[in-house]
């Protein structure tokens, strides 16, 4: 047996440390701007000029099909993600760019 502590939750367990929201209540919008700048990671933050270039890019509209696939290719799908699905549309999408590419 390890001697590793493992703590196991699940969505129904009760959270055993609540946020502190009132040292973010506190903060200023020039507090969060000067955070934000100081954090390499983070996005730039989204100003005027952003949104005025902003697009809407819905995703296209998916059609439920029946396809039938050798066992061994969807057993591959299936260990590679939990959305494996998406993954196989992926796949094929690259596929249709590729062609599409080449017959220009």
């Amino acid at each position: 047996m390890s001697e590793e502590r493992i703590t196991r939750r699940s969505l129904a367990s009760p959270k055993t440390k609540e946020s502190d929201w009132s040292r973010f209540d506190v903060l200023t919008d020039v507090d969060i701007e000067d955070a934000v700048t100081a954090d390499l990671d983070a996005a730039p933050l989204a100003d005027e000029a952003w949104f005025a270039q902003a697009a809407i890019v819905e995703p296209p509209l998916k059609e439920a099909v029946s396809i039938r696939l050798d066992k061994d290719v969807l057993a591959f799908f299936k260990t590679t993600s939990t959305r494996y699905q998406t993954r196989i549309n992926a796949v094929l999408r690259a596929y249709m760019e590729s062609e599409l590419r080449s017959k220009r």
